[in-house]
């Protein structure tokens, strides 16, 4: 055994500098792939890629970008009746025009509520034939259940609805495409007041004037309990500080737009 570790002597310098040399390679090799997982990953996480990314999404219309102060007040009318006609007079009161977004089964039910929202100059546009989940339905199914509210509401105010908002606020690709093929734009919000779960008129004046800005879409509901009692106070708050409350046509912007990826409806520069 003597004579073989004598013989290995002189190669042993050379064995370690071998092993120091494999050493140094794995970790110079490490060191590159770590740089190089934090390369793509500073790529793939930059802005542009990711807003490239968000672009590929189709968006509704959740507000206006618009330099004026200018905001539009909603309403979605899908089960009950029990306040509309005294929303339209708290309305008429401050000479503010908004916007109905009904479902075709409640043109039904109350074809006199939908006449008087019209007669009263409000836009009266789309919500669905039936509340049902759009984002479950195929192009056909979504082309049909279009159709059928807008007939319904074009046969008692004379106008065919040119606006759609999706119940439950869902939506995809499908969904946007679809209403576009129909020359339809599908409008959503920015500004939800929370009044179908029934809060304080208190509260809702204070989610609405909290949130509300230039461009703004506020969400009510002609049914809501504290709606009528909360409505005056934040018509009058918005008309105190200088906005003007126009229907959703007179808010969006017209011609050549963008929507980001908040989808917030911009110009084209």
């Amino acid at each position: 055994m003597f004579r073989i570790h004598a013989r290995l002597a002189p190669l042993i310098p050379v064995l370690r500098r071998g092993r120091a040399l494999a050493l140094k390679r794995k970790k110079v090799t490490a060191a590159l792939t770590a740089v190089l997982i934090l390369a793509i990953f500073a790529v793939v996480s930059s802005p542009a890629v990711v807003g490239a990314s968000a672009t590929k999404r189709l968006l509704p219309i959740y507000s206006v970008q618009r330099d004026n102060k200018v905001v539009s007040l909603t309403f979605d009318a899908a089960w009950g009746n029990e306040d509309t006609q005294t929303l339209i007079d708290i309305l008429g009161k401050y000479d503010v025009k908004a916007t109905f977004f009904v479902v075709g089964a409640w043109v039904d039910k109350y074809p006199e509520s939908v006449k008087a929202i019209s007669d009263a100059g409000h836009e009266v546009m789309n919500h669905s034939n039936d509340h049902a989940h759009f984002a479950k339905l195929t192009s056909g199914e979504i082309t049909s259940n279009i159709a059928a509210c807008n007939n319904k509401v074009a046969a008692v105010t004379g106008k065919t609805p040119t606006l759609f908002r999706a119940p439950y606020g869902e939506y995809d690709d499908n969904v946007i495409a679809t209403l576009g093929a129909m020359g339809m734009r599908v409008v959503q919000w920015d500004v939800d007041s929370l009044d179908w779960k029934e809060i304080p008129a208190t509260e809702i004046m204070r989610r609405v004037t909290g949130k509300v800005a230039p461009g703004s879409i506020v969400l009510f509901h002609n049914a809501a309990l504290h709606t009528p009692e909360a409505l005056p106070a934040i018509i009058e708050y918005l008309l105190q500080n200088n906005y003007a409350i126009v229907p959703v046509t007179e808010l969006l912007l017209q011609g050549d737009y963008t929507i980001d990826h908040a989808g917030r409806q911009q110009p084209i520069k």
